[in-house]
């Protein structure tokens, strides 16, 4: 299997600073993207925080056991990485008054033969683009998204909430978190875009899909996008990971990787 990277943040036309962070490990198949929320700079220390120490701590273990161990392997190193960064985060907020309350959302994908381990915690998102049919493949741990589930408000309703932003789960908020992770079947031609909030909430999935179709390059779609964010208001940071399965042949683009 073959892929190709894509990957870029941007501030958005609203804001002045940047709180978004992602990190891309070829050599151990892994993607991470966090939304740092918090005042100061905290959502920016938070973010990286998470995005540095996930890509080197689950980077590392994946390149020593990635070939030999399993799926459920794998998914229980996410965890415990994902748990001790989350550690990580939460005493140095409770360390520095600078820094009391942050957090960040997270996502992160590890890319196996014909596999992907994708975990996440708030409502950053991961989708697959398959035979031109879009699919969001996380569920956002947010109070809309438990709304919607108690059929309190439809989706339409949602789009147009005040409570857009309020997350119910994120890392280093409290002293433990649950990482929510997924197996998915990758098929050749797979387009699968990781993205936070600032991009979801500015294009629905029928503009996203539109955008991924009308680009063959990873790096003008992803461009595409951001600038399609922005143009609908751009009203967060806004950060992108595009990842595509490759139909045979050697890996073209970005950051191809290797299995």
């Amino acid at each position: 299997m073959n892929l190709e990277y894509f990957s870029a943040t941007d501030t958005g036309r609203a804001r002045s600073n940047n709180e978004d962070s992602v990190a891309v490990d070829e050599a151990s198949n892994l993607l991470v993207l966090a939304d740092g929320m918090g005042g100061y700079n905290a959502g920016e220390v938070a973010s990286g925080m998470a995005t540095s120490f996930v890509k080197s701590e689950l980077g590392r273990w994946l390149q020593q056991a990635a070939q030999s161990a399993a799926d459920a392997e794998v998914q229980r190193a996410m965890e415990i990485c994902v748990d001790n960064a989350n550690r990580a985060i939460y005493s140095a907020a409770n360390a520095n008054p600078q820094y009391t309350g942050m957090g960040t959302t997270l996502v992160v994908a590890v890319f196996r033969q014909g596999r992907l381990i994708m975990g996440h915690i708030g409502d950053s998102r991961g989708y697959r683009l398959r035979d031109g049919q879009l699919a969001q493949i996380t569920r956002d741990h947010s109070l809309l998204q438990e709304q919607i589930d108690a059929n309190l408000i439809t989706a339409e309703q949602a789009a147009y909430s005040s409570n857009r932003n309020l997350v119910t789960r994120a890392v280093g908020v409290e002293d433990s978190v649950l990482l929510e992770t997924h197996l998915h079947q990758v098929m050749p031609g797979d387009t699968y875009l990781v993205c936070s909030d600032g991009l979801s909430d500015m294009l629905d999935g029928d503009s996203i899909t539109e955008v991924l179709q009308a680009h063959d390059s990873l790096a003008d779609a992803g461009a595409a996008l951001i600038a399609a964010a922005n143009e609908a208001g751009g009203k967060d940071n806004i950060a992108v990971i595009l990842a595509r399965s490759g139909r045979g042949g050697a890996a073209r683009g970005w950051w191809p990787f290797k299995h």
